[in-house]
């Protein structure tokens, strides 16, 4: 069979698209968050939380919500794979970001919370929307199941913090819940809105499942 014929909309969503993700991921926790802590001081300010929220909760929001689209739009392989990918360069990045000056025993590194909640939750929250959508189209299966898939392993992540955590003592709170939950209801709110705005423009692979 022959290859389709190369389109300029081809670059948007081969290079241009996924570069613009890349800087926004990089401009949330480098240049808004020294922002944020200035408004927010960690120490004092009762609203420090939202530093959290709107730097590593954006790029968790990202890192979560590819799986979830692609196994809204492909299958179940698709989106666990991808959540594998995305998954271990976020540990990667994250555990690098708190081990900085930690240089015993690897530092963050060696934290099995992180491995939990970034590798084996990407996995499972791209798998699990992709094995409950199991290629529909049908806009309230894609939220039950995008939705489903981002809770399940949002409260999989709470439970990793508060138990097997190196710092279990910051997650123990209504708060800690908060943080963890609420970025994986906006990928499993929003991700499944995007995925049937795809659908409606054809834009999504051919699937096998």
């Amino acid at each position: 069979m022959e290859t389709e014929k190369f389109k300029l909309k081809d670059i948007g969503w081969g290079l241009i698209v996924p570069i613009l993700v890349g800087l926004l991921i990089i401009f949330f926790p480098a240049v808004l968050r020294p922002t944020f802590d200035a408004w927010f001081p960690a120490a004092t300010s009762p609203y420090a939380f939202l530093t959290v929220i709107f730097t590593h909760g954006f790029a968790e929001i990202v890192l979560f919500a590819i799986p979830v689209l692609l196994g809204l739009i492909w299958n179940k392989w698709a989106g666990g794979a991808a959540g594998f990918i995305t998954g271990t360069f976020y540990y990667l990045a994250y555990a690098g970001y708190f081990s900085v000056g930690m240089t015993a025993m690897g530092g963050e590194y060696r934290d099995p919370s992180f491995i939990g909640n970034y590798i084996v939750g990407g996995m499972l929250v791209g798998y699990i929307a992709g094995s409950l959508n199991n290629g529909s189209f049908n806009f309230k299966r894609m939220m039950s199941s995008g939705l489903t898939a981002a809770l399940v392993v949002g409260v999989m992540q709470f439970l990793f913090n508060i138990s097997i955590s190196f710092a279990p003592n910051m997650s123990r709170s209504v708060l800690g819940f908060a943080e963890t939950i609420l970025p994986m209801v906006i990928v499993g709110v929003v991700t499944p809105i995007v995925s049937k705005v795809m659908t409606w423009y054809g834009m999504y692979p051919q699937r096998h499942q």
